[in-house]
């Protein structure tokens, strides 16, 4: 019986242990195993500095949330070819928000593969920034199309109910007004257009926090519209590395 490369490669590894793993996770052998090590390396036990900066998984994970985003959200456009655009950007939102990826991580045991230091180390973000940062190392490691495969087959398909993931009910405005209250900035919904389509009447509106513009929503009622606001606006605000609860 022929044994293939990956295997021969992973047996003879000081890393073989992570190889393994790796193969059982994401159902191949990597190519460059320093990728995935540098993608469990959380930036509490980064030791290596270079240009002044630990290096650590956060580039990756940059990286990883912008595949995992454009994965879902092709997946979805495909999957409700009759929702409007509000229904497509909360279902995103909620399959790729820190909490849900934290619970996917230590479901699909990404934890156990986290270098962290935990004398005293707290961030209830770090076991999902390091799946999204795996997800990047996926995509420098094998190209787009087998992260999409990845994220498709291993993650959506097997981990995450789209049913229920529907019926959970998320009230984005108080969300963002809890966070607002904490910062003590000013959260304004302001009405900025009634438009006009065929016949119906959807309404736009902005969020203004702090005096700065942010998300804006678009919808035939206007409870709905702050909503979609606030959920952009959440994401943008998290997109800064803001934790909102």
């Amino acid at each position: 019986m022929m044994l293939l490369p990956g295997f021969l490669k992973a047996l003879f590894s000081p890393d073989k242990n992570l190889y393994f793993a790796l193969r059982n996770l994401l159902g191949f052998y990597p190519n460059n195993i320093s990728i995935f090590k540098l993608a469990f390396t959380h930036r509490s036990v980064a030791t290596e500095v270079k240009d002044g900066m630990k290096i650590s998984n956060e580039r990756l994970e940059y990286l990883g949330d912008a595949i995992l985003g454009a994965v879902v959200a092709e997946f979805l456009f495909k999957k409700f070819p009759f929702k409007d655009e509000g229904f497509l950007t909360e279902m995103r939102s909620r399959m790729v928000s820190r909490d849900h990826l934290n619970k996917l991580a230590v479901k699909m045991g990404v934890n156990n593969l986290m270098e962290v230091n935990n004398n005293g180390f707290r961030q209830k973000s770090m076991y999902g920034d390091g799946f999204e940062a795996l997800v990047g190392a996926i995509y420098l490691d094998q190209g787009y199309a087998n992260s999409k495969k990845f994220i498709l087959d291993r993650v959506i398909r097997n981990h995450m109910d789209l049913d229920l993931i529907q019926t959970q009910d998320t009230n984005y405005k108080s969300r963002l007004l809890e966070f607002a209250q904490k910062q003590r900035k000013e959260l304004r919904y302001d009405l900025v257009e009634e438009l006009i389509q065929r016949k119906v009447k959807n309404y736009i509106i902005e969020v203004s926090f702090d005096g700065e513009t942010l998300g804006r929503g678009m919808d035939v009622s206007k409870k709905k519209a702050e909503q979609i606001a606030a959920l952009k606006s959440i994401e943008i605000l998290t997109g800064r590395g803001l934790t909102i609860e």
